[in-house]
């Protein structure tokens, strides 16, 4: 039960609320004995706790990455500084117009720090306005020690399961069924003892070689996957025939740099799912260009008509694809997957590294 509640927190946005629902009974807890009832104690721990949280929100939601993660570091303290004077005033005035008024013997010592007792006297009292610039800051810091706790807890979970992704495509990319027809065509080849045989033995040579040894990188140029889908194609034709149209166009330098083995995912399922079970002529349409600083590919592949297709549950599928895409791209990619009653698309676009 612990855990589900833990998971949950994790993933919503509750736990947000949960956090600053336990500093402001903590605050009020702690400073019960300051103010002399309720009314004024939760008065004050609201007023508190509603600028501790815009402060953190300015800067944890807006200063760090609108200046400070792009290193403008005058823009971020000079803003930071604006935000905490604006409180600092805000707050002064709060305690001078109402809470002084409303309660004047908690504020009885209070005022005797101020030789000016004026709205500007108080603000520009620096004293004060450090005491308050930290105590409206510590929360922020504590979300931004919590948030690179989790950042980093998240880092590794991401490489561990990046590792097992890693395996897992390794196993799951050249298809079982794809190297069972692709050897038992080039069994029947041998038989006919036909030109194409020793074309089939070097594609797949090629294609197993890559696969194994040649794609152990993060990263590699898109020229080797681009040779990789060519030679997956040309199998792919001895095999069908004249039963796949294939167009394939390619309008890249090719030293671009991608993760390999994730285009010819698609590709493979545009087989599996729009070839194997067609019984008239299917047709696949693959697209790579690029535009601007992203990487545009698309497959679309034909739909069997009249055909139940069967899921399969072993096939990567899109859960998979999308799992890759967020260990090797994270927030650097975009996906759109269009199912329609006669064809299937994928159109990827990715952040060139």
């Amino acid at each position: 039960m612990l855990q589900k509640v833990y998971s949950y927190l994790e993933t919503s946005k509750l736990k947000y609320l949960v956090f600053w629902l336990i500093l402001f009974i903590f605050s009020a807890a702690s400073t019960n004995w300051i103010y002399s009832g309720p009314s004024e104690l939760f008065t004050v721990s609201a007023i508190k706790s509603t600028q501790q949280i815009f402060v953190a929100f300015m800067l944890i939601d807006f200063l760090l990455p609108v200046f400070l993660n792009k290193g403008k570091k005058v823009a971020f303290t000079l803003s930071l500084l604006f935000i905490l004077l604006l409180s600092h005033t805000i707050c002064m005035a709060i305690i001078k117009y109402h809470l002084e008024i409303t309660y004047p013997s908690t504020y009885v010592n209070y005022l005797k720090r101020f030789s000016d007792l004026s709205l500007f006297g108080r603000v520009t009292h620096v004293n004060e306005f450090i005491t308050k610039s930290l105590s409206l800051l510590y929360p922020a810091f504590l979300l931004l020690a919590l948030k690179l706790y989790n950042d980093k807890q998240q880092l590794l979970k991401l490489n561990e399961q990046k590792k097992t992704a890693e395996l897992t495509a390794l196993k799951n990319q050249l298809n079982p069924h794809f190297l069972f027809n692709t050897l038992n065509n080039l069994y029947s080849l041998a038989l006919k003892k036909s030109d194409d045989t020793t074309k089939v033995i070097q594609k797949l040579s090629n294609i197993l070689d890559y696969i194994l040894y040649r794609c152990n990188d993060n990263y590699v140029s898109l020229d080797k996957e681009i040779d990789l889908i060519e030679n997956y194609l040309s199998l792919e034709k001895i095999r069908y025939g004249d039963r796949v149209h294939i167009s394939f166009s390619k309008n890249v330098s090719g030293e671009e740099k991608i993760a390999p083995l994730l285009l010819l995912t698609f590709i493979e399922n545009a087989f599996k799912h729009g070839v194997t079970n067609e019984i008239k002529q299917a047709v696949i349409e693959i697209n790579i260009s690029k535009k601007n600083e992203q990487l545009i590919f698309s497959v679309v592949n034909s739909k069997p008509q009249g055909v139940e297709i069967k899921k399969d549950k072993k096939s990567i599928g899109l859960t998979n694809i999308k799992n890759q895409l967020e260990l090797l791209y994270p927030k650097a990619y975009d996906l759109i997957i269009k199912n329609k009653s006669n064809s299937y698309s994928a159109n990827l676009k990715l952040d060139i590294i």
